[in-house]
Formats: C-alpha cells, structure tokens, sequence
C-alpha cells in the first residue's frame, strides 16, 4: 500500500515535471523560431536597400533627362514650355512608355535564369529583347515624325501642335537608344550588378546639363535643343553599358557574344512582354492623357504648364517607388528561380511596408515646398501660384502611386479608368483627382490579387519555366 500510495503520489509529480520540459522546449523552439524570422527579416531588408538604392537613383537619373531638358525650355516662354511638354507626353505615351513595359518581361524571364543559374540564358533574353525593340522603334519613329498632323487632328492647339512636333521629330533618335538601355539596365538589375547603371547614369546625367545648357541657349536651337541633347545623352548612356556588358569580368557568365538563340522563341517572350507593356502603359497613358486633355482647356498655355510642372514632378518622384519595384521584382524572380517561396513572399511584404513610409515622406515634402517648387519651371507668378494649389492633391496621389508601382512590379495586371474626362470643369484640379480615383481602384485590385497568392505554386512554375529553356538549350 506504501509502494502503491508513493507511485501514485509521484505520478502528478512526474506529468507536471513532463508538461514543464515540454513548454521549455516549445519556449526554446519558438524563441529559435523567432530569432530565424528576425534574421530573415533582417537579410531581406539588406539585400532590398542594396538592390533598391541604386535602382532608385538610376532611375531619378535616367528621367532626370527629359526634366532637365523641361526645365531649360521652361525659361524660355509658356509656348516653348507648353510644346515641350506636350511632345514628351506624346513621346511617352507613343513610345517610351511601351519600350518598358516591353522590356520589363526580361525583370521575369532574366531574373529566374539567373535564380536557377542557367546564366547563359540571362544573356540570349536581353538579346531577345533588344531584337524585338529595334524592330518596334521603326514604326513608333514614323508617329513621332508626324506628331504635330496628329495633335492638331485630335483638336490641339495649332501653336503648340507645331511647336510639339519640331520637339519631337529631333527626339527620334533617343527612341532607339531609350529600348536599348531598357534591355541592358534589365539585364544587370536581374544580377544585382546596380553600381555600374548608377556609375553611367549619373555620369550621363552630370554631361546633360552641360549639354542641356549649350544647346538650348548657345546653339541658338532653342527647344530643339533640348530634343536633341536628350538624344545624345541616351545614346552616351547605352554606349558606357555596353562597354561594361563586353569587357567587365562580372557578365562573362552571362553574356558570351551573340547568339542565333536569340532569334528563336520570340513567341514566348511576345505572351509575357505583351501583358507586360499593357500594364505599363495603361498606368502612363492615365497620367500622360491629362496633358493631351489640358489641351482642350480653357487657357490652354497655362493650363498645359503648370499640368506639365504637376506630371514632371510626380513622374521623378514616381522613379523612387519605380527603383523598389525594380528591387523586389528582381528579388522575388531571383527567389523563384531558385525555389524559395517564403522569401519571395517576404520580399512583397517587406518593399510594400517601404513604399507606405516613403509615399508618407515624399507627400509631406511636397505639401511643404509647395509655395516655391513652381520657380525650377517658370519665372511667371500665374504659373508658379497655380501650381502651389496643385501639389497637396499631387501629394494624395504620390502616395497611392507609391503603393500601386511596389505592387505592380511583379504582377502583369492593371485596372484603370479615366473619371478624369467628367471633370474637366474643374481645370487641371478634375484632371488629378479623376487620377486619384483611378489610383485607388488600382491599388485595392493589386492589394485583392497579391494578398491571397500562393508562392509555393509561384515557385513551382518558375521551375517548369526555367525547365523548358533548359531542355531547349540541350
């Protein structure tokens, strides 16, 4: 009975001594768990700042050109200003709009060969592509040839129609030079290889305003000018990546000379490039419209100024969440190449967080500096007064932009709608909230496809892509 009362008496002893090793264990797991999170966490945010600070730099400084190029024209009068403007949102709606979103299908297709490293076919892609680019840029040059017959048919103002088409008849050649460095800054994003692209664009930069400068105001060519400074500058910038591509010891993997490979498969390249330039381009065409539509305006010279001022300012700003795109784009390829879902997902969640504290930075900035920013474009105090009552709505709007791009870069979708044309009563004001409008319907499908996606499948189809290349090669 002793024994029997002793065993008995040590059995609730023994459970709960069992029960406390247990939850010490489960304690230690979860703390290891937790401490693998933060490493992960930690390691993402690294690898994105180090991919995302450079692009984002490049990017400011590859649209800094046509900036720059504004600006100088800006100071020459409303009509020169106006003309520009109109001319480069025809240029971006006609052309370089499309180039990218073309090119950005080498963000998927380049970025998963190096993930799974089939590196040597990182390399036929970009050729791929900038094949594919040339053949494009010829027809878009004929429209661009006759810029000023098309926006006077669409009911321009026949001055800045003229002045329009001089601007970018003188931009053709930047066009073939604009695809070119699409497929090569694709190229090297997708190995991480983003010092170089800053090294030459800001180099290219640096020359353009001194370009910039002689042109428009030495050379007596005035806008047309600045048409073709930009021009030179492209074609400065391609001509520095190229020779990085052919000599630097880094892409000898990836690039290993032409290749008739690149003539084949065009058409799997034309199922993902497609979609992909619709995205692009619905999204600039919502922005770019709103210059053709100021057109329409009373007070068309004004009205097209400062809409052009607001457009500048919030495409250069654009660039910064256009840079995180470009980072976790190549981040989550780069992971589904190599079959890790977890952390292409974690890649999402974390560029998302980023462009949420970002569009909060960059729209209070704008809110701040709105009574001076309008004297970087114009000496006019109608012009500069105007475009200080636009910036706290272009500040709603940078912040949903933030959002929708992140989103964006690695899903080929994009819903958008144009409310601006019911309130064209309201001047340049409607034309932005009608954006406004379109942004949230944009960022709530993105937030609806992104959020319930499983990368685990993602992966698995990554892997059958890279597969096929695979046993094409062989």
């Amino acid at each position: 009975m002793d024994r029997e009362g002793g065993k008995g008496s040590l059995e609730p002893l023994l459970e709960k001594i069992t029960v406390e090793s247990r939850l010490k264990v489960d304690d230690i797991e979860l703390k290891k768990h937790k401490a693998i999170e933060r490493r992960e966490i930690f390691e993402e945010a690294r690898k994105q700042l180090w991919l995302a600070g450079p692009l984002v730099t490049v990017s400011l400084l590859n649209y800094g050109l046509q900036v720059i190029s504004v600006m100088f024209v800006g100071h020459l009068g409303q009509l020169p200003l106006s003309g520009a403007s109109m001319a480069t949102s025809f240029a971006s709606v006609t052309g370089f709009s499309l180039l990218m979103g073309m090119a950005s299908a080498l963000d998927t297709f380049c970025g998963q060969s190096y993930g799974a490293k089939q590196h040597g076919m990182v390399g036929i892609h970009m050729q791929r592509a900038m094949l594919i680019l040339m053949i494009l840029c010829i027809p878009l040059s004929i429209i661009w040839a006759n810029t000023a017959s098309i926006l006077t048919a669409l009911g321009q103002d026949p001055q800045i129609s003229s002045e329009a088409g001089q601007y970018a008849k003188f931009m053709i050649p930047s066009l073939f030079a604009y695809g070119l460095l699409q497929c090569l800054n694709r190229f090297l994003q997708t190995q991480s290889l983003v010092f170089p692209m800053l090294f030459s664009s800001g180099v290219t930069t640096l020359l353009h305003i001194l370009i910039c400068w002689t042109m428009v105001f030495k050379s007596g060519l005035g806008n047309k000018g600045a048409a073709i400074a930009n021009a030179i500058s492209y074609w400065l910038n391609v001509f520095i990546l190229m020779l990085y591509v052919k000599f630097s010891p880094s892409c000898l993997k990836t690039w290993t000379g032409f290749s008739r490979e690149a003539f084949h498969n065009i058409p799997s390249f034309m199922r993902l490039a497609i979609p992909s330039a619709v995205m692009v381009c619905l999204e600039s065409w919502s922005f770019e419209m709103m210059v053709l539509l100021s057109g329409l305006l009373p007070n068309p010279k004004l009205e097209t100024s400062v809409l052009s001022i607001c457009l500048n300012t919030s495409t250069t700003v654009w660039t910064i969440p256009f840079g995180l795109s470009g980072a976790v784009s190549t981040r989550v390829s780069n992971e589904l190449g190599a079959g890790h879902p977890r952390a292409a997902r974690l890649a999402v969640y974390f560029v998302f967080a980023m462009a949420m504290v970002e569009g909060i930075f960059v729209g209070a900035m704008m809110i701040l500096i709105r009574n001076i920013w309008g004297y970087a474009y114009s000496n006019e105090e109608e012009v500069v007064t105007y475009v200080a009552t636009m910036l706290p709505i272009l500040a709603t709007s940078i912040f949903l932009d933030s959002l929708q791009c992140v989103l964006s870069g690695f899903y080929f979708l994009v819903f958008t709608s144009h409310p601006e044309r019911m309130l064209l009563q309201q001047g340049v004001c409607g034309l932005w909230l009608g954006i406004i409008c379109a942004l949230i319907v944009q960022v709530s499908c993105l937030l609806i496809i992104t959020i319930p996606t499983d990368w685990e499948q993602e992966a698995k189809k990554a892997k059958d892509s890279v597969r096929v290349y695979d046993s094409i090669l062989s």
